[in-house]
């Protein structure tokens, strides 16, 4: 005997069949939504590469790769010169940089001591 196919169970298959399409129609509108948006934020990347052509969806999604991988890139030797930077100031506080560090200055404020004018003016590297 062939199996009985309920009413519900039809009407569920209906309802799938119907949806499919409608849920696969805001799916791509999504896809091409987010690129239009990509294509927007990088159009002077898309102009200095190919000024008047059409650019395909796959074309976008290429240059927006290669312009996240060069802004990686930046950021990576910008937190590597910021870091360096911080080193190089710290070195320069320690007096391992230049090998010796000014005296610090006397605090004018304690009794018995008075401030040269050769300690007076501020220390400069150059």
């Amino acid at each position: 005997m062939a199996p009985a196919i309920s009413l519900q169970d039809a009407h569920l298959t209906l309802t799938h069949k119907i949806r499919k399409p409608l849920v696969e129609k805001f799916r791509r509108e999504r896809i091409n939504s987010s690129i239009e948006q990509l294509k927007s934020l990088l159009a002077p990347e898309f102009l200095q590469q190919q000024p008047d052509s059409k650019m395909e969806k796959a074309d976008v999604l290429e240059m927006t790769v290669c312009f996240l991988r060069r802004l990686q890139c930046v950021r990576r030797d910008y937190a590597n010169c910021a870091r360096e930077a911080a080193q190089f100031l710290s070195d320069e506080r320690a007096g391992t940089h230049l090998g010796h560090l000014p005296p610090p200055e006397e605090d004018a404020s304690s009794p018995g001591k008075e401030k040269s004018s050769a300690k007076s003016a501020p220390w400069r590297p150059w």
